[in-house]
């Protein structure tokens, strides 16, 4: 469909459009391709940007999982030798940064932008040249981090890089440069992309949708976007700290110089505790939205369920300290930050014991989503109750720094998160693409990585148990223990299954591939649904719906196809999702506005990354980074705001139009 903005009418009367420069005051013309690289490269559609986000997340995935699959063959042998001892040092900093920085908070936020507008029935995100300006900052942080391996190695410190380990005495290359500067890069997409998404959520909701008509999905997506509003500032303040001591000789962690290390670790953790439910909640939203769609029954406690969700974004940031035992806090702390993570799994397990009986008494169906959505539950709790066991001082002294952490992490964030993300996959593949995955690939896919990740990451708590520590490069016979507890068996077991993990998410790319060589098409509500997103076409149109809903129940999709018989209190089917989505087209709005696509996003992101190489080799080329991100917006500021209707190629023969109403 053709997209043409022309002046809107009023009785037969034109409306004159708003004072808009015919060629761009910032030196370019707004880009107008509907077609071809073009419309991705500049689009500010928050669906296109969804998508790109979920694309450069699955590639950083596979990144990020070679340099998982590598650091398991070097401990698959007796004293290894895959891979020596520095890059094992920044194997693992890096397997963690990408997995955690590049993976899951880009795949949440490719969810995010996709699905939160079409379920609260809006046609946009609130600033959508910002979306796209987060999009590219993250791209460009990702791949700046990543320039550290062909340029003098990558960073060596791990992923919460201690001062003064991370210094330029003990890590002198480039590698933490660049680990520092880029995460500030991805720090400014996630503060954009938060206030985004919190102004979309609280001012663009469809007509009758209250807070408590919000999908969960949307609502803990909310909490996670307050949660980064107010996590990212602090980790970009301990960035600057420690890039002014590498690069312009400050002291803040130096011991020498009567700074405290310890500073660092406070800083780090009060934003890497809430990064944990930053990286975990989303997926909570996911499967609060499979669970109720595959047991034919609505979420039990919705109530419980928002409100859990919210409290484990505010007792979150009380428990940072638990990572701190071994440091010496003191008596009063240790009590206090012990009692503060007991807290924390209050709210979790009554999340646990909602979709328990969401399950209860339903008509379940077993798809692929169901599947990783349950695995995530049985998982999440197996990592859940090793986590609470870091509450009582004495056993979490024991464990840190072992395996045992990197079991627990492991089956929080891998059998929580990224198991959550692949229920999303299989759940909302049909709409986003217009094709269902195979389902018995999807199935095999789920029981390859269950069976994988167990086997990798469940000796991890023996071996931690055993005293393995978690950054140990090598293992040797002589050191490894008989019996049971031999820490060579279990580093073995733990490698086989990494292997099997890798298979499996090799089995979810080949279903991928399998499936847009398809020429099958999804039905337009494959699985009877119950939220908005599902009342849209397949894909979704540019302008989400041609008609706003309005929303007088929870899960309004629902309710408009079934109806409840005051007798029997069943519902009874009224309509077909192609029957509503047909009454929409018949009734579609004659006005509609989408707002242009831009170059200014992408032009003002890349000078960032040529702000943070200046900063490193040369401060001359900082400074010319910097005069040109303070032109780009300028040229963003000038930019007019639609693009000139002389501009847009006249629609092909046959292809219909929409009219499209000036901003006003």
């Amino acid at each position: 469909m053709a997209i043409i903005e022309r002046p809107a009418t009023a009785g037969g009367v034109e409306i004159a459009p708003p004072a808009t420069p015919s060629r761009a005051q910032g030196g370019f013309k707004r880009p107008v391709s509907t077609t071809g690289w073009k419309s991705w490269l500049f689009t500010v559609d928050h669906k296109k940007l969804g998508i790109m986000y979920g694309v450069m997340a699955m590639f950083f995935f596979i990144v990020g999982g070679i340099e998982a699959v590598l650091i398991r063959l070097q401990l698959a042998a007796p004293e290894g030798k895959v891979l020596s001892a520095s890059v094992y040092n920044q194997m693992f900093t890096m397997h963690a940064t990408t997995m955690v920085f590049l993976f899951v908070m880009p795949m949440a936020a490719a969810f995010a932008n996709y699905f939160i507008p079409l379920q609260i029935g809006a046609r946009d995100v609130a600033f959508p040249r910002m979306n796209a300006f987060g999009f590219w900052c993250v791209l460009g942080g990702g791949i700046f981090i990543n320039l550290s391996w062909f340029l003098g190695g990558a960073a060596d410190g791990g992923w919460f890089m201690y001062a003064p380990n991370s210094g330029p005495i003990f890590s002198p290359s480039h590698g933490v440069d660049f680990w520092t500067l880029g995460l500030q890069i991805t720090g400014i997409a996630s503060l954009t992309g938060a206030i985004n998404l919190i102004v979309t959520v609280l001012n663009m909701r469809a007509p009758g949708m209250s807070l408590m008509k919000m999908p969960v999905f949307t609502w803990l997506q909310l909490v996670v976007q307050f949660l980064l509003l107010f996590a990212v500032p602090v980790i970009t303040v301990a960035l600057f700290l420690l890039s002014f001591q590498r690069n312009f000789g400050a002291t803040f962690f130096d011991v020498s110089a009567g700074a405290d290390p310890l500073l660092w670790q406070h800083l780090f953790w009060i934003f890497g505790h809430p990064e944990v439910y930053i990286l975990i909640l989303p997926s909570f939203g996911i499967i609060s939205e499979v669970l109720p769609v595959f047991s034919k029954k609505p979420l039990f406690g919705y109530p419980f369920v928002v409100f859990s969700g919210a409290a484990i974004g505010f007792v979150g940031w009380g428990v940072w300290a638990h990572h701190m035992f071994a440091s010496g806090l003191g008596p009063v702390s240790v009590a206090v930050f012990s009692i503060s993570t007991m807290a924390i799994a209050i709210p979790t397990g009554v999340k646990i014991v909602n979709w328990t009986l969401t399950l209860w008494g339903g008509k379940l169906r077993f798809t692929a989503a169901m599947h990783f959505a349950i695995g995530l539950i049985v998982l999440f709790t197996i990592g859940g109750l090793s986590g609470v066991t870091h509450s009582v001082a004495p056993s979490d002294t024991q464990q840190t720094d072992t395996y045992y952490i990197v079991a627990h992490f492991h089956y929080v964030l891998f059998g929580g998160a990224v198991f959550g993300l692949f229920s999303g996959f299989y759940y909302w593949w049909p709409k986003m693409f217009g094709k269902t995955l195979n389902e018995k690939l999807g199935k095999a896919n789920f029981w390859l990585m269950v069976i994988g990740m167990n086997m990798t990451f469940g000796p991890m708590h023996i071996l931690g148990l055993q005293g393995q520590p978690r950054r140990m490069y090598q293992w040797t016979e002589a050191r490894a223990g008989e019996g049971f507890f031999n820490l060579g068996f279990w580093n073995q077991v733990a490698s086989v299954g990494s292997i099997i993990l890798a298979v499996g998410v090799l089995l979810f790319i080949i279903n991928v591939v399998k499936t847009a060589r398809s020429k099958e098409l999804a039905p337009l509500d494959p699985w009877d649904s119950r939220t908005l997103e599902w009342m849209t076409s397949s894909p979704p149109k540019e302008h989400n719906f041609d008609v706003i809903p309005t929303v007088h129940h929870l899960d309004e999709f629902f309710h408009r196809k079934y109806q409840q018989d005051p007798v029997t209190h069943e519902y009874k089917q009224i309509a077909t999702a192609e029957e509503i989505l047909a009454d929409q087209e018949a009734h579609a709005d004659k006005h509609i506005h989408m707002p242009s696509p831009s170059y200014w996003p992408i032009v003002l992101a890349a000078t960032l990354p040529i702000i943070t190489t200046g900063v490193i080799y040369s401060i001359p080329v900082a400074i010319v980074g910097g005069i040109f991100l303070v032109l780009a917006m300028f040229g963003w500021a000038l930019e007019p705001s639609t693009a000139p209707e002389t501009d847009f190629d006249p629609p092909a023969a046959g292809e219909s139009t929409k009219e499209l109403a000036p901003l006003v």
